[in-house]
């Protein structure tokens, strides 16, 4: 996983002053759908988060102050994209509270490896945890009309994590699907390992054995667009899974707002069927944290907003994180 390369500018922030600027943006005309909904005894807040090249770019502490900050507003948060190195992850988990805890998995594609943190004050780690794998005799089930690639199996294996919040039990599958480019091979190899968690999930929820039927699919399943024109959005909604919709309108009035700094993708998705888990859903939405921080080095011309873009990235993420809130 190759970093993004440093930006090259001397502003540097204060973190307190970024702090309050995150804090405070829910407090601004028109951004009040940013708000993330308080903490209650029968309500746990759900995210998940790309941080990009988490243990390889040269984040400082008071980067990960930030980032930390924004992960604890949260009960349960997916990371993706947590490097072999654990520095990162390791840096982030030093500015929360004594509470929360990390589990993570071995590398993968990318010497990538996934991570789930969550406060053991409000969610309980329960016994199944491990990966979403496809047998080799089943490789050949997984298949779609009009790609003509194999599937050969995960490029990361989605990690699964089981949790128990009030009454609820639910597995969540933390998910970062594989990009490559985008040429057609890489496209269908995506649709195909879409379509091989849309298959994971259905016979899970519908097997006897399954630990919990609850499941929770959710990451970065690098999707362009959410809706039938995109042949991932077909494969990962073909066997019944929902992508909730988005409380935020983040760069204009489509309920679906973008998950990258630059407004024009939906990559990080929410999976669910319909059930408990979509039930008990009261509200979801993206934080673009962008929107806040950093606002002396934002800029009107092009030059500026590359050079904002690029330090929001490295410091932070070009990614923002996707929550949801569970009445449990």
């Amino acid at each position: 996983m190759p970093a993004f390369p440093k930006p090259r500018t001397d502003y540097d922030y204060r973190p307190g002053a970024q702090l309050k600027a995150l804090r405070d943006y829910p407090k601004q005309k028109g951004k009040e759908d940013r708000a993330i909904p308080p903490r209650t005894r029968n309500r746990l807040l759900l995210a998940t988060w790309n941080i990009a090249n988490l243990g390889v770019q040269q984040r400082r502490e008071k980067d990960y102050r930030l980032i930390a900050e924004i992960i604890s507003w949260f009960d349960v948060v997916a990371i993706q994209e947590t490097n072999d190195n654990l520095s990162g992850l390791r840096g982030i988990i030093a500015q929360l509270p004594k509470s929360y805890r990390a589990i993570f998995s071995d590398p993968g594609g990318n010497r990538e490896r996934y991570a789930v943190i969550f406060d053991g004050e409000r969610a309980t780690l329960l016994d199944e945890v491990g990966h979403i794998t496809v047998p080799n005799k089943d490789l050949a089930s997984v298949k779609l009309t009009g790609v003509k690639q194999e599937f050969r199996g995960f490029d990361r294996n989605p990690y699964l994590v089981s949790l128990r919040a009030g009454k609820l039990e639910f597995v969540v599958a933390d998910v970062h699907l594989y990009f490559g480019k985008e040429d057609l091979a890489s496209i269908e190899r995506r649709c195909l390992e879409a379509y091989a968690i849309a298959r994971w999930a259905d016979s899970r929820r519908r097997d006897k054995y399954a630990f919990t039927p609850n499941v929770l699919a959710l990451g970065d399943f690098n999707l362009p667009v959410r809706d039938e024109s995109d042949p991932i959005y077909r494969a990962l909604t073909s066997k019944g899974l929902h992508l909730p919709d988005h409380s935020t309108k983040i760069g204009g009035t489509d309920p679906v707002s973008g998950s990258n700094l630059n407004n024009d993708a939906q990559y990080d998705q929410m999976a669910v069927f319909p059930g408990q888990i979509e039930d008990a859903i009261e509200q979801s939405g993206v934080f673009d944290f962008d929107g806040a921080v950093f606002r002396g080095l934002w800029g009107p011309t092009e030059k500026e907003q590359r050079l904002f873009r690029s330090y929001v990235k490295y410091y932070l993420s070009d990614h923002r994180p996707l929550w949801t809130a569970l009445k449990i």
